[in-house]
């Protein structure tokens, strides 16, 4: 059985398709020199006083070696299993919370906001 085809959104219209030749995608590469070619062909097509389209709000990565630091941390880290295993203590009232339990715990809640801050860092997003 075929699924019916989804039911187009007025404010969305279809996209357009162009074929090219190499020699035509190559020269509009070109002529574009680094803009994205859909902007390119709207603004030769339509001129600066057209109405700019909605894009997303792209954060600049500010530090990539530091957030490849800080996700191999990460990943070399058993925190998400751990908390995870705290939790199911929590659930069925195993966790006995000693004085050596709650000071991995308060060591746990630094290490998470260190990263934090680290990663807010490397994003370029201080606070």
């Amino acid at each position: 059985m075929t699924e019916p085809l989804p039911t187009p959104r007025p404010d969305k219209p279809s996209p357009f398709c162009l074929r090219l030749s190499l020699q035509e995608r190559q020269w509009l590469e070109q002529a574009a020199g680094g803009m994205p070619l859909g902007e390119y062909i709207r603004q030769r097509l339509f001129g600066e006083g057209r109405l700019k389209r909605k894009t997303r709000v792209r954060v600049p990565i500010k530090d990539h070696r530091m957030l490849s630091q800080l996700l191999g941390e990460l990943g070399r880290s058993r925190l998400p299993s751990n908390l995870n295993q705290l939790a199911k203590a929590v659930h069925t009232g195993t966790l006995v919370l000693s004085p050596e339990v709650e000071a991995l715990l308060m060591e746990s809640c630094a290490d998470v906001r260190s990263m934090r801050a680290n990663l807010m860092q490397a994003l370029g997003l201080e606070g």
